[in-house]
């Protein structure tokens, strides 16, 4: 490993420059985790670099570069790209670097073959709604990754959503439960509101009706800390339209498809790890 550099721990690095690493950007800006102008990404092409720069973040063709002024690296490249990226910058890496990959499915095993014996690494599993500041993430540690080291991210990726600590194991189930997670949920909005038109109600307000409804009630479960059990029992009466409506989506197996529906995605990103 290199010589420790000392770079400022307040410059904050993108290798790679995609819809992820951007709202990972705009949510540590807007939080005011990091000045703007302390941001650096770099990407071969302009065609990303551009939504940094109306960011007001700095931008670069060099990957080197990014490494030569940040402490703190997130690696946002394409997955089967990585590789070839840790190639290029493993000799620049020191004791100073903090390094964490969103890069799905590369496990930190192989992060960490590829990179000097003793880097700093830690994996991050992002998901879509980190573009509006409201993701669900976790994330975990490398062998040579610190205590401090995961705090320090966790308090930067709050900026983003909510972020807990799992062992490795689990990374690949969050991306089921939540990374694929949101396709699920968009599809029961869909049925939602496609319920009510049917019915009768417009389109557009089915929809915005359907997705605050969706809004609201994860709001209560978050803030009450209730189990959605409780939650669903507490919106029944006996006789009422409610339980008439969840009788008919237990004889559609809304539940088991659900339950499959992750177990399944899961099992894919197990699939794709392996490769």
């Amino acid at each position: 490993m290199a010589a420790a550099a000392g770079p400022d721990l307040r410059r904050v690095g993108f290798v790679g420059a995609g819809r992820m690493a951007e709202a990972i950007a705009q949510g540590l800006i807007q939080a005011g985790k990091v000045e703007a102008q302390h941001v650096l990404a770099s990407a071969p092409s302009d065609r990303n670099l551009c939504r940094f720069r109306a960011l007001g973040c700095r931008t670069t063709h060099s990957n080197q570069e990014v490494l030569h002024s940040c402490s703190l690296i997130f690696l946002a490249t394409k997955p089967h790209v990585l590789p070839a990226v840790l190639a290029e910058v493993a000799p620049l890496v020191t004791s100073e670097h903090i390094l964490v990959s969103v890069a799905a499915g590369v496990s930190l095993n192989t992060l960490e073959e590829l990179l000097p014996p003793t880097a700093r690494v830690l994996r991050v599993s992002p998901n879509l709604p980190c573009v509006v500041q409201e993701g669900a993430m976790v994330m975990a540690r490398g062998r040579h990754a610190g205590r401090s080291d995961a705090e320090l991210l966790q308090t930067l990726l709050e900026a983003c959503g909510q972020c807990e600590e799992v062992p490795e194991a689990q990374v690949d189930i969050h991306t089921g439960l939540s990374g694929s997670g949101v396709a699920f949920v968009c599809a029961f909005s869909e049925a939602l509101a496609e319920g009510a038109i049917k019915m009768g109600m417009p389109s557009g307000l089915a929809h915005r009706i359907a997705a605050q409804t969706l809004l609201g009630t994860a709001k209560m479960l978050l803030q009450k800390g209730q189990h959605p059990a409780q939650l669903r029992t507490d919106v029944c009466t006996p006789g009422g339209t409610t339980i008439y409506g969840l009788h008919a989506l237990e004889q559609g197996g809304l539940r088991a498809a659900t339950m499959s529906a992750v177990e399944a995605a899961t099992c894919r990103a197990k699939e794709l790890s392996r490769k």
